[in-house]
């Protein structure tokens, strides 16, 4: 699974509250969620995503609250991807299981608002647009691949339990 898009960059501690802020949990609709990602970060931010935009992230994306909605809100909002340092466990696994993709690159450096990368998920490779930078992440397991090309758990275990 390869994704390009344009960086959007965040810092470390990126917690649940920031992505999506707790006022708007009464609903789950991803399109309205997305409407208030990350403006908890910065007001400002929603305005400033296009589909298909990548989040290239610090240490510990995600962290705080488990709440789905916060991978939901990425998803609505039109972000393709998040890149990070490192994500919270629980963060990573709600990605994983709404299918959302997620990369895990500790040694991601250099890389500047507005830049274009391309996700390799499966090598585990994040490389500008332009092909001369490269950075090497953790590749996804199969079974993650899987997932995320299933739409998400529940429709990849829908597929396996009937065989499809």
């Amino acid at each position: 699974m390869i994704i390009r898009g344009r960086v959007l960059l965040v810092g470390d501690d990126v917690d649940t509250d920031a992505i999506i802020p707790a006022r708007y949990l009464v609903t789950t609709d991803p399109v309205e969620l997305g409407r208030h990602c990350l403006e908890g970060l910065d007001p400002g931010f929603p305005g400033r995503i296009r589909p298909g935009d990548i989040i290239v992230a610090g240490k510990n994306f995600g962290c705080g609250s488990s709440r789905e909605h916060a991978v939901l809100a990425l998803k609505g909002a039109g972000i393709a991807c998040v890149v990070a340092e490192s994500f919270a466990r629980i963060f990573f696994r709600n990605a994983v299981n709404l299918g959302f993709p997620v990369l895990e690159c500790p040694e991601l450096k250099g890389i500047r608002e507005g830049d274009r990368i391309v996700v390799d998920l499966e090598k585990g490779e994040v490389t500008g647009d332009d092909g001369g930078s490269s950075w090497k992440a953790s590749p996804l397991p199969p079974f993650i691949l899987e997932i995320l090309e299933a739409g998400g758990l529940i429709p990849w275990a829908k597929r396996r339990s009937h065989g499809a």
